[in-house]
């Protein structure tokens, strides 16, 4: 499989899709340990993704996990009001912790395993004894707590967070220290340097003078959350909205090395599984592991970054050895099919005000050529000339739109059936009717004259042929161009690929993918678009007969 990305600094180097938002992660020993707001734990192999057991206890979110130092357990905080000590090894839960009146929002458990720290909005910190399941001591504060942890550097101190600013206690409830402002703490491997959340600023502290080592900013509309060191201590990273934000904190000079781009919505939480490894889960119901490649700053300045909203068209072009897709700000990007790289890039002009319901490209003759559909019209963008070549009135309640694979033909599919022009003349080249309901475009045979139309809740398929006679009827044959490979179930969120001969299921498209139409392949090569700006290429050649 090959992820399309951007050549440079950072990528993604794989997205688990969930079925359920991600609320907490905890990372040990190449364990994933995900709360959601199903009530499910979910623990993922983090090496491979595949989901290795599942912890059902908790009626309500999960919004915090940890795990203990030796692995062994896990420790998670509800809004159900609950704190719960797993067995890692069994699934099983071990003590169940009652007092809170309010959602549990952070829980933490201590270096020897005896006690658990537990947050929550009923404005206290409770500390619990592991073996008797008493509360030992309960910190009242003026506001909800987000978040508790033991000190790394005096397990006899607790450090909480409540309205913005930071508390350090004994475990006895006696503040020891004076508060500073924060609302998320992090501390460094050695625990020479802390790191604080507030507002937009992440801020590194010396732990012991508190003298600020560097200030850092992320921009937008959104706080900072969620602040982590990697395990070697050289980077900090936050989540501010859907964005990771990764900083280089030992050089000379701090910097920013980069920013990751890619949820659809709200990052819930933020880990380093290694020095170089950064993962994310967010609200958008998917996990993604970031791979870090510290370059300089320069560097990382000339690198144009990935697509930054919703792909609205993808285009197959295997003979080329290129893919190509389009975002909703007019961005065309094409991208090497073998090693999934960016290659080059377009800018459609703005005036032409790319707000499009649906589009392609082609590469023809060394030209770019994009069309996309928008309100009754389609308009045909000559990016080898750089210029605007051309806008047609089209049928109202288009749902497909596709170039040719020898760009000879513009076809779109609306509610009625398929029409087609010569892409030069805008002459008539063909109409169909459909008999059946909201048919869309299907993805096969991206490089030939045939077209076929698939219908929502159904498995039923209609071919046409657009070839220089005109459109003709052609019967459905899964065989042609692609051996034995079929989907089924095209409809968003999924599709399922499946092997004909044998009738399994090969592989499965899950998440935030735009429509059936932002899905294109030949029987070897698959690309498509997520709604979160990623471009998916995938390899079909180990699953085709040889």
């Amino acid at each position: 499989m090959i992820k399309g990305t951007e050549a440079g600094w950072g990528t993604c180097s794989r997205t688990v899709s969930l079925g359920v938002k991600v609320l907490a992660l905890s990372y040990l020993n190449n364990s994933i340990a995900v709360g959601s707001d199903s009530g499910k734990i979910i623990i993922l192999d983090a090496i491979t993704g595949s989901q290795t057991a599942v912890l059902f206890e908790h009626t309500d979110n999960v919004n915090c996990l940890t795990f203990s130092s030796d692995g062994k357990s896990l420790v998670s905080g509800s809004g159900d009001k609950t704190v719960k000590l797993w067995d890692v090894q069994t699934g099983g839960v071990v003590k169940t912790f009652y007092g809170h009146i309010h959602i549990v929002m952070s829980v933490s458990i201590s270096a020897d395993y005896t006690r658990i720290a537990s947050g929550s909005w009923d404005c206290t910190v409770r500390l619990w004894d592991t073996q008797t399941g008493e509360c030992l001591c309960e910190i009242k504060h003026q506001k909800s707590v987000w978040h508790v942890i033991f000190s790394p550097m005096d397990p006899q101190h607790l450090i909480s967070t409540s309205d913005g600013e930071v508390w350090w206690w004994d475990v006895n409830g006696h503040q020891i220290l004076s508060t500073c402002d924060g609302s998320y703490i992090a501390f460094s491997p050695d625990c020479t340097q802390f790191a604080l959340c507030n507002g937009k600023v992440v801020t590194v502290q010396n732990s012991d003078s508190r003298a600020i080592v560097a200030d850092f900013h992320v921009d937008g509309h959104y706080s900072a959350k969620h602040c982590c060191f990697s395990p070697d201590g050289r980077f900090v990273a936050a989540a501010a909205g859907n964005t990771s934000y990764v900083w280089d904190i030992t050089s000379p000079d701090p910097h920013l090395i980069g920013t990751f781009v890619g949820h659809v919505y709200s990052i819930t939480s933020l880990i380093f599984s290694s020095p170089s490894s950064l993962i994310s889960g967010s609200e958008d119901r998917s996990l993604r592991i970031w791979k870090i490649d510290a370059l300089s700053a320069d560097q990382v300045a000339t690198d144009p970054g990935p697509h930054t909203t919703e792909i609205t068209s993808v285009s197959l072009q295997a003979r080329a050895g290129i893919a190509i897709s389009s975002d909703a700000f007019g961005v065309v990007k094409i991208w090497d099919l073998s090693i999934g790289l960016h290659k080059e890039t377009f800018q459609i002009s703005a005036a032409t005000d790319l707000d499009q319901n649906c589009g392609d490209a082609k590469l023809i003759d060394g030209r770019l050529v994009f069309a996309w559909y928008k309100s009754g019209e389609i308009h045909i963008w000559d990016a080898g000339k750089g210029e605007h070549a051309k806008t047609m009135d089209a049928p109202l309640h288009v749902r497909g739109l596709r170039i040719l694979g020898d760009g000879s033909k513009v076809i779109v599919v609306h509610m009625w059936g398929i029409q087609a022009w010569h892409m030069w003349t805008w002459e008539p080249a063909g109409e169909v009717e459909s008999k059946r309901s909201f048919p869309y475009l299907d993805s096969f045979y991206t490089d030939s004259p045939r077209v076929w139309i698939g219908f929502e809740c159904s498995l039923f398929k209609e071919g046409w042929d657009f070839g220089v006679s005109g459109p003709s009827p052609i019967s459905f044959d899964p065989s042609i161009g692609r051996p034995h490979l079929d989907s089924i179930g095209s409809l968003w969120p999924d599709c399922s690929i499946k092997d004909t001969a044998t009738e399994k299921e090969v592989f499965q498209l899950r998440g935030k993918y735009a429509e059936p139409n932002i899905i294109q392949w030949d029987g070897r090569y698959l690309v498509a678009g997520y709604l979160s700006g990623e471009v998916l290429i995938l390899d079909f050649h180990h699953v085709l007969p040889q």
